[in-house]
């Protein structure tokens, strides 16, 4: 007669299946604004800066949508910093040249598209190792940034375009937050039920298989690549609505805060698994780590440590969940 399994074994069962890596940046998230919480809740509780923590966190998860996309997919994405620095300053002289505001914002876009429709060419076409196209990228789009406007910073003063992206107000809750909420919705349904979403995973987890399968494999690395860029773009967007204005340093120290919300999060180096929600806590978590760690008088530099040891725990805890699957 077989036994029938105890309630405290399945559950100590069900427990044992859990792949716990999935849970480190909620548990982390709680952690960290629970020591801050406690340790200096004078600064750090206050409404502001709470919603201080959500508009800075809000570019990043913009760009680590698409991030997650492109890492899902197999591959990387080095170029979205400087990305970010060239749409801007493309959206902010269109502006200041037409006085037409939607017309930078589109400008600003399509732009970011085209860097990541260059950087999908030159992986699906030339086969070229997405880590090498677009590290070389990065350089190339740094450099036309720096040489458009000679290092100059270019303002904007349009109304219609710093509402819209970055300086308004929706219902009492800044544009930037409204942003950041479409665009989340937009990545977790298109990733979770959506068909391209579907082949995103399966390409990232086995390209033969997918491309044996019927799923065109070249046409997937493409489009998320153009993903990645538009990303990019849109959060350049805000940050020159916020700022009011474009510079060619914009986005520069961004690579590593959107790998580290990305791979936090939940998403795999390796390809094959992605997580949108996962994404926008591990944004939340580090804009929420580096605004705790200035109001404890922590400098630039410890605070890039601090993201340094996130990522290579990260990226650790990444591979050797992929190993052991």
């Amino acid at each position: 007669m077989t036994a029938t399994p105890t309630g405290a074994s399945t559950l100590r069962g069900r427990l044992r299946g859990m792949d716990w890596r999935s849970w480190v940046v909620y548990l982390g998230f709680v952690g960290v604004f629970a020591y801050f919480a406690i340790t200096i809740p004078q600064y750090f509780l206050t409404p502001s800066n709470l919603t201080n923590v959500f508009i800075q966190a809000a570019p990043i998860a913009i760009m680590a949508v698409g991030a997650v996309f492109v890492l899902a997919a197999g591959e990387i994405d080095l170029s979205i910093g400087s990305t970010v620095a060239l749409t801007a300053l493309v959206a902010a002289v269109t502006v200041q040249a037409t006085d037409i505001w939607w017309l930078g914002a589109v400008t600003g876009l399509a732009t970011g598209v085209l860097v990541g429709l260059v950087n999908g060419l030159f992986v699906t076409l030339v086969r070229l190792p997405s880590f090498l196209v677009t590290l070389a990228m990065m350089g190339l789009v740094t450099g036309v940034a720096r040489q458009l406007t000679d290092l100059q910073s270019v303002p904007v003063t349009d109304a219609g375009f710093v509402w819209t992206f970055g300086g308004g107000n929706l219902l009492g809750i800044p544009t930037m937050i409204w942003w950041t909420v479409l665009i989340t919705a937009l990545g977790w349904h298109v990733l979770r039920q959506r068909r391209i979403g579907a082949h995103v995973l399966a390409v990232g987890n086995n390209s033969s298989a997918a491309r044996v399968s019927g799923i065109r494999v070249t046409r997937v690395r493409l489009w998320v690549f153009m993903v990645s860029g538009a990303s990019a773009a849109l959060a350049a967007l805000l940050y020159t609505g916020r700022l009011q204005g474009a510079k060619y340093t914009l986005g520069e120290s961004d690579l590593m805060s959107v790998l580290a919300a990305v791979i936090v999060g939940g998403t795999s180096m390796n390809g094959g698994k992605g997580s949108i929600i996962g994404a926008l806590v591990g944004a939340l978590l580090m804009s929420m780590i580096n605004n705790g760690l200035i109001l404890a008088g922590l400098n630039v530099s410890q605070q890039m440590i601090v993201r340094g040891v996130i990522i290579l725990v990260a990226v650790a805890l990444s591979l050797r969940g992929k190993k052991n699957s």
